[in-house]
This record gives structure tokens, C-alpha cells and sequence, in this order.
């Protein structure tokens, strides 16, 4: 029996690969094509299969060492008839004056690396009858890696929801998954007709656009011969968006945030065991991978231990800056000393609206500005059109009215509609209007848009305020629904108050409460009578905005709303 070597084959071009697992220890007799150890490279996972029979002698390699072409792997003691075959083979290969001796066992290596890579992402047939029947699917249908589509830049979705199962039959537009973000749920549907091979999310995933769902086989169209010939991880280009698509998924300003807590970026280490997405996922947030902790099994780092990572270097960042302003830090306070407490989790809603109004309140010099408009006429023509409209399926209330005169207004003070640049150097001024509307749901608060809103009719805006809180109400608004605003309305008219100062919603410069209206006795130079007036509160950013130009904005936003017919003008 002759001792052989059994070296790594071509790589396809990859200069050097980690062992990520060993299958084989010394003393173990193997078959041909049996599995020797699992390689990786920046682009796949292949297993090294063994070109001979016989016993595993030296194992020389360890898991995490990189390996290239030609490095020894095994060493191992080769049965009669492999004995002789390989010397004849080393024989016939020396009679050929162009070609070296070992040439012939790199290509035989070869070959078996390339059938071993076709396989990788499925298991073995163990039969012949299993290879015709994996045949006939593969050439009538096709595998397609489903992505989640555009969802309105929205980042880290939460996965609430999975609707299918593997072997599920799919139609087109039937839901598979349902998200939510910071403000909405949403359903993602099937592009296409096919049968689940693969559920690729479960619930508590985070998600974003391009991240796969699931795989989906459906059925061939004609494709060529050579498509069937690929790997079976390969997804087939089509309308759904393929697995590459992740590297489009995060922005590059998140990589260059990592990247800037306080540590230079590193390229991820060779020296850790990570899939291929997981890297590119690394490199695409400027993390080293040495750094982050692995949760994975055999100390393999998984994409949540980086996204963990991250989170936890942008916590440390924002409390670096909350520090460095001064603002003191809150102690931990245990209220169970005085009585029983009942610790009960902010949903997701909360979370962000917190965030975002403490960041407002902290960054935006807040100044309010407090007016009243005389609203008796407008009143008495919102209740008599009002039964009117109410035939046609419409609500007219007092802030479709509200809405359209700050439409008005913002038109004749462009500064309330505009925003600061971050570096506070330029002022942008927006050459459209859309008003904000602020909905308190048993979720927390929504502030969904109404887009154009001067070009719309008072009918036209109680229709959009109508669908849109309807939306709001049963979690239906879409990102989309909730972007582009340019000023907002705050109403607790329903509710009751006199007053109050309401927070800017950032980026816009300006936002406008609205108490509840009540009867006062107003002089009219001769006498007092009895008009129904509704407070305002006008609060703005005081580096955008003077206090004589918000004094004038609601001196002209009162008198639009004391004489509507002011509004057709």
C-alpha cells in the first residue's frame, strides 16, 4: 500500500480559502468522493472531496488556517487497487513532455471539486433514481431567490409575520411575509406562481430592501440547456430581486457611522469563522469581524452578532455625545422600595417617537408663538355643508379648513416651509406643500401627510384626512404615506386645553397646535358679543424663524380662517 498526498485542487481563481470544518480524522477509512473538509471563500462554501479510497493517516490541517492550491490537506494510505492505479497514472503523465507529474491528479481534483460545488447547497442522492428525479425537476422548473422589495427606505423592519411554509403552493400576490416598521405593517406578496423550496426569514427577523425571503421554484420558460447546469444556489435572474441585491441593501453613510465610533475601519479578519453574506455584510458596515462576538455554533459569527455589534457602537457613540453636551446622566432609580411597580415594554411606535422628539427638542431652539382666530362664520358654514357632504360619504371637520388655510399661508411666508441644512449653512426652501397631520392611535402617534395640499380643494383635503386615518388607525399607512411633509398640525380640539407647545417635527422648521374652540365675549367697538374663537399655538425654530415673522404668520393665518373667503384668493 503507498502513501499519497492529497492536496487542495484549483480553487477557481480564489488565492487563499479557510477550512471551516474537518470531516475526517486520522484512522478513518473513506471512499472516493466521500467529503475530506468544508473550504470557504469570500463567495462560496465547497466541499473537498477525497479523490481516493482508503485510510486517513495525517490530518494537517486545522479549522481557521487558510489553505491554497497545492497545499497539502491529508495524508493517506491508499488501497491495492488505488495504489496501482495511481502509478500508472504518474506512468503515463511522466511520458508526456509537456505536461508535469502531477498535473494529471490536479485536474482529476478538479473535476470532483467543480461536482462537489454543484451540490453543496443540497444534500447528496443517495440513489440513482434519486439523480433522474432531481434531473427532471431541475430541467422543468427553476429557483428563485424572493426579496423583499422597496418598502419606503425603511431599514431593520421587523418580521411579525410568515404566511407560507415549505412545499406551499403560491399564487401571485398572495402574502408571504407581514412587516412593521416604526409606523405601519405591511404585506409583501408573491410576485410569482411556484412552490416553496425554502423560508429563508421567521418571525423577529430584522429586514430591509433586497434581503431574501424565500426560495421559490417555478416552473422553466424555455430557459437554455446551460442554465440547468448551474449550481442549484445560483438564483436565476429575473423580476425578483436576487440574492446579491443585499450589497444595495445597506446605505453607505451607515458603513462610514460604524465605522467612525472612535476606531479606525479594519478589513474583516481572515482568521474568523464566517459565512460569505456575513463578510460582505462586514464590509459593507466597516466592521472587523475579529471584533464581534460569535453566537453561532462552532464560534461561527452570524449576521445578527454584527448587526448586534453595530447597534451596540452606535449606543456608545450617542452616549459619547450625550456626554460631551453636558446633559446629565439619569441615575437608575428602584421604585419597588415605596410599593409594587409593573415594568411594561414601549412598543415600537413609542421607541421612535420619543427618540425623534427628544432629538428635536434638543437640537431645535423651540419658540411658541400663541394667537386665537375668530372662527364663527366658518363654523356656521363647516355644520350647514357639512350635512350636505355628509350624502356624499364626506366629513367635514374644522381641520380640513385648518389644513387649507396653512396651505395658503405657507405660501405667503416660504420660510415656514423650508428646512435648515444639518451644517446650518443653507436654507432650502421647498417649492411644493404638504401638511402633516398628527393621529393618536392606540399605537402611539402617527403624523401621516397630505400631499399638495395647496392644490387641493377643502372636499379634497377631508377625503385625504378621512383614508388617511383610517389607515393609521388599523396600521395600514406606508412609508410613504408618512414622508415629504413640510409642516405639521397638531389638533386637540377634540380633546379639550387652552393651550400648548408642541415639538417641531425635524427636518421641518415650524409646526401648528390647535386647542379646543370655546365662546368668548369679544368687543367690537361698541359693545361685546359672543364669538367662538379657537387658540393656536405656532411653535418654529428660532434659527429659521423670528419671532416677528411667526407674530405675522398667525395674524395671517387668523384672519384666512375669520373669513374663508379669503382662501379662494
Amino acid at each position: 500500500m503507498a502513501i499519497k498526498d492529497v492536496l487542495v485542487p484549483d480553487l477557481g481563481g480564489s488565492d487563499g480559502v479557510d477550512v471551516i470544518e474537518l470531516s475526517v480524522q486520522p484512522g478513518d477509512r473513506i471512499e472516493k468522493e466521500d467529503t475530506l473538509l468544508v473550504v470557504e471563500s469570500d463567495k462560496a462554501t465547497v466541499e473537498v472531496p477525497s479523490p481516493y479510497t482508503g485510510v486517513v493517516k495525517t490530518v494537517v490541517v486545522s479549522i481557521g488556517q487558510s489553505v491554497k492550491e497545492g497545499d497539502k490537506l491529508v495524508e493517506m494510505e491508499l488501497d491495492g487497487d488505488e495504489s496501482e492505479a495511481s502509478s500508472a497514472t504518474k506512468k503515463a503523465e511522466s511520458e508526456k513532455p509537456s505536461a508535469p507529474a502531477k498535473t494529471g491528479n490536479a485536474e482529476d481534483q478538479n473535476s470532483k471539486l467543480k461536482s462537489s460545488e454543484a451540490t453543496t447547497a443540497e444534500k447528496k442522492p443517495s440513489s440513482s433514481s434519486d439523480k433522474k428525479s432531481e434531473a427532471a425537476a431541475a430541467s422543468s422548473h427553476q429557483m428563485e431567490v424572493i426579496a423583499i422589495p422597496d418598502i419606503g427606505g425603511g431599514e431593520d423592519v421587523d418580521v411579525i409575520e410568515v404566511n407560507v411554509q415549505e412545499g406551499d403552493q403560491l399564487e401571485p400576490e398572495q402574502t408571504l411575509v407581514v412587516l412593521e416598521s416604526d409606523k405601519a405593517t405591511m404585506e409583501i406578496p408573491c410576485p410569482k406562481a411556484g412552490t416553496v423550496r425554502k423560508v429563508l426569514l421567521k418571525v423577529g427577523d430584522k429586514v430591509s430592501q433586497g434581503t431574501p425571503a424565500l426560495e421559490l421554484l417555478v416552473a422553466s420558460t424555455g430557459q437554455p440547456a446551460e442554465a440547468d447546469s448551474k449550481p442549484a444556489t445560483e438564483p436565476v435572474s429575473s423580476g425578483s430581486t436576487a440574492i446579491s441585491s443585499n450589497e444595495k441593501a445597506q446605505p453607505a453613510e451607515q458603513a462610514a457611522r460604524v465605522s467612525g465610533v472612535g476606531e479606525q475601519t479594519v478589513t474583516a479578519s481572515k482568521k474568523v469563522h464566517a459565512g460569505p453574506a456575513v463578510r460582505r455584510l462586514a464590509r459593507e458596515l466597516g466592521v472587523d469581524l475579529a471584533m464581534v462576538k460569535a453566537s453561532g455554533p462552532r464560534a461561527r459569527i452570524l449576521k445578527e452578532d454584527v448587526h448586534a455589534y453595530v447597534n451596540k457602537r452606535l449606543s456608545g457613540k450617542a452616549e459619547a455625545i450625550a456626554e460631551g453636551s453636558g446633559l446629565p446622566k439619569l441615575p437608575e432609580i428602584d421604585f419597588a422600595k415605596w410599593g409594587e411597580v409593573e415594568a411594561v415594554e414601549l412598543n415600537k411606535i413609542n421607541k421612535l417617537t420619543a427618540t425623534n422628539l427628544h432629538r428635536a427638542w434638543v437640537h431645535i431652539p423651540h419658540v411658541t408663538q400663541f394667537d386665537e382666530a375668530d372662527i364663527t362664520e366658518l363654523e356656521t358654514f363647516r355644520k350647514a355643508e357639512s350635512a350636505r357632504l355628509k350624502e356624499e360619504g364626506v366629513k367635514l371637520t374644522l381641520l380640513a379648513f385648518m389644513v387649507k388655510a396653512c396651505a395658503k399661508s405657507l405660501q405667503e411666508f416660504p420660510r415656514f416651509n423650508s428646512s435648515l441644512s444639518p451644517d446650518g449653512t443653507h436654507l432650502i426652501f421647498k417649492k411644493y406643500i404638504n401638511v402633516g397631520i398628527a393621529v393618536d392611535t392606540p399605537n402611539g402617534l402617527v403624523v401621516p401627510v397630505i400631499k399638495d395640499a395647496d392644490k387641493k380643494s377643502v372636499k379634497e383635503i377631508a377625503l385625504d384626512m378621512q383614508t388617511l386615518s383610517e389607515k393609521a388607525r388599523s396600521k395600514k399607512l406606508s412609508p410613504g404615506d408618512m414622508q415629504g411633509g413640510t409642516f405639521s398640525i397638531s389638533s386637540l380640539g377634540g380633546i379639550g386645553g387652552t393651550a400648548f407647545t408642541p415639538i417641531v417635527n425635524w427636518p421641518e422648521v415650524s409646526i401648528l397646535g390647535v386647542s379646543r374652540s370655546q365662546m368668548k365675549p369679544v368687543y367690537n367697538g361698541e359693545e361685546f358679543e359672543p364669538r367662538l374663537m379657537v387658540p393656536l399655538s405656532l411653535s418654529y425654530d428660532h434659527r429659521v424663524v423670528d419671532g416677528a415673522d411667526a407674530a405675522r404668520f398667525t395674524t395671517f393665518l387668523s384672519r384666512q380662517l375669520s373669513d374663508i373667503r379669503r382662501l379662494l384668493f
